[in-house]
C-alpha cells in the first residue's frame, strides 16, 4: 500500500514535531479533496436535511408573520362575542343572540361601541357570463367604526338611511385574473340567495369598494359584501336573531375586564375572542406546526450523521498508516483528533450553507405558488448551519477518537 505523505504538513517547533492549527485545517481540506465522492455524499445528506428544515421553517415563520399582520386588522381594543351553548351529545350549538342579549352587552361598563352582525350567509352573482360566490354580512354603520382598519378605496361606507346599498370587497369589484375592475361605485348588482329551500333574488347599488386586504386569510374579506342590517334581516328572514356581536372597548387596559364581565353574565353560552386571545391561540398552533415540521425534517440530518460516521470510519481505516507516520513523527493524539474533527466540521459547514440557501430558495418558490410569504432571516440560516456543523462533529467524534487512539507501531504495520 503506497503511503501518501504529500498532504501531511509538519513543522519543527522546539525540537518536537507538531501540527499547527493552520496545518491541521490545510491537511483536512486536502484530505477531503482526495475523497471527493465520499465528501459529496456526506454534503448531499447534510444539504437535504438542512434544505428541508430551512424550507419548512421559513414557510411556517412566514405564515406566523402574515397571521400577525392580519390580526392587527382585528384591532387590539376589539372583542368578538359568539353565541353558543354546550349541549350533551351535540357539542357546541349556536342559537344566536336575541335583542335582550344585545342590550345586556351594550350596558357592560367600558364598552365604547357595539355592532350586531348577521353572518354565515352566501349569495351568487354573475358578471359577463361568469358566476361568483360572495360572503354576505348584515352590518350597521357602527361596524365600520369598530373595524376602522378596513379602508375605503372608492365611495363610502354604509349610513343609517341606506336601503338596497352595499359595500363590496376588492375581489368582488375586480376578480382575480382581471386587469381592470368589473364593478364600480354606482353600479347595480343582482344576487341570488337560498333561504331555507326558497330561492330569492335581490338587487343592490354599490356605494363603496374597500381597499384590498390581500394575504392568504385576507382574501376572504376581499370576497365579502356588507349590506345594511335591516336589509339582511328582511332577505334572510333572521327576525331578532344575531349571529355575532362586535364590541369596541374604550381603553386597551379594560379589554380583560370586559371579557370577564361578558363571561360572568353569559356563563357557558358564549365564546369571547379578544386580540390577545386569538394571537395566543394562533401562536400555539403555528408553533406546534413549526416544531413538528422541523422535527420531521431534522430526521434526515440524523440519517446524514449516520452516513458521516460510516464514511469517516472507513477513512480512518484507509489512512491508518498515515496516522501512524504522524504519531511517529511526534504528533499528539489531540492533534490527530482535531484533524478528523476539522474534516467533519468542513463537511457540516459546506452542507449547512448549501442546504440553507437551497431551503430558502425552495421556500420562496413554494410560497409564491401557494400565495404565502416566506420569512428569509439570517438567524434561521445561521441556526441551520450551526445545527449541521454540530450534527457533523457529533457524528465524527467516534471515528476521530478511534484515529487518535491508534498506536503508532500498530498503525505502521497495518496493511
Amino acid at each position: 500500500m503506497a503511503i501518501n505523505t504529500s498532504r501531511v504538513y509538519i513543522r519543527h517547533r522546539e525540537r518536537k514535531y507538531e501540527l499547527k492549527l493552520e496545518d491541521t485545517i490545510l491537511t483536512a481540506f486536502q484530505g477531503l479533496s482526495e475523497q471527493k465522492f465520499r465528501l459529496g455524499l456526506n454534503v448531499l445528506g447534510i444539504l437535504i436535511g438542512c434544505a428541508a428544515v430551512t424550507g419548512l421553517v421559513s414557510i411556517t415563520q412566514g405564515l406566523s408573520v402574515e397571521v400577525s399582520g392580519q390580526l392587527e386588522m382585528f384591532g387590539p381594543n376589539n372583542v368578538m362575542v359568539i353565541p353558543f351553548e354546550i349541549r350533551q351529545g351535540r357539542g357546541l350549538v349556536g342559537e344566536g343572540f336575541n335583542w335582550r342579549d344585545i342590550t345586556i352587552l351594550e350596558k357592560i361598563p367600558n364598552v365604547k361601541r357595539m355592532a350586531p352582525i348577521i353572518a354565515n350567509k352566501f349569495g351568487t352573482y354573475t358578471i359577463r357570463g361568469d358566476t361568483y360566490m360572495a360572503n354576505m354580512f348584515g352590518v350597521t354603520p357602527v361596524y365600520f367604526d369598530i373595524y376602522s382598519s378596513f379602508e375605503v378605496a372608492e365611495g363610502r361606507t354604509l349610513i343609517q338611511a341606506d336601503q338596497g346599498a352595499i359595500v363590496i370587497g376588492h375581489l368582488i369589484s375586480q376578480p382575480k385574473g382581471e386587469e381592470e375592475p368589473l364593478i364600480d361605485v354606482g353600479d347595480r348588482m343582482t344576487f341570488n340567495f337560498y333561504v331555507g329551500s326558497e330561492q330569492k333574488e335581490a338587487t343592490f347599488r354599490v356605494v363603496g369598494i374597500l381597499e384590498e386586504v390581500g394575504g392568504t386569510f385576507g382574501s376572504e374579506d376581499d370576497k365579502s359584501v356588507m349590506l345594511s342590517f335591516r336589509d339582511a334581516q328582511t332577505i334572510f328572514e333572521t327576525g331578532s336573531t344575531v349571529d355575532f356581536v362586535a364590541l369596541q372597548v374604550d381603553k386597551m387596559e379594560n379589554v380583560d375586564l370586559v371579557v370577564d364581565e361578558i363571561k360572568e353574565k353569559f356563563e357557558d353560552r358564549v365564546m369571547v375572542m379578544s386580540f390577545d386571545m386569538i394571537q395566543e391561540q394562533v401562536g400555539q398552533v403555528i408553533g406546534t406546526i413549526e416544531a413538528v415540521l422541523g422535527g420531521i425534517a431534522a430526521i434526515s440530518l440524523l440519517v446524514a450523521g449516520v452516513s458521516i460516521i460510516n464514511t469517516m470510519t472507513i477513512s480512518v481505516m484507509e489512512r491508518t498508516r498515515e496516522i501512524g507516520i504522524l504519531k511517529a513523527l511526534g504528533s499528539k493524539s489531540t492533534e490527530v483528533l482535531l484533524l478528523f474533527i476539522s474534516e467533519a466540521t468542513i463537511t457540516g459547514v459546506l452542507g449547512g450553507i448549501l442546504g440553507a440557501a437551497l431551503g430558502f430558495a425552495m421556500g420562496v418558490v413554494v410560497g409564491d405558488y401557494i400565495g404565502l410569504p416566506v420569512s428569509v432571516t439570517y438567524d434561521l440560516g445561521l441556526a441551520v448551519v450551526l445545527f449541521a456543523v454540530l450534527t457533523s462533529v457529533i457524528a465524527g467524534l467516534y471515528p476521530s477518537w478511534q484515529a487518535a487512539n491508534l498506536h503508532p507501531v500498530e498503525a505502521l504495520r497495518y496493511e
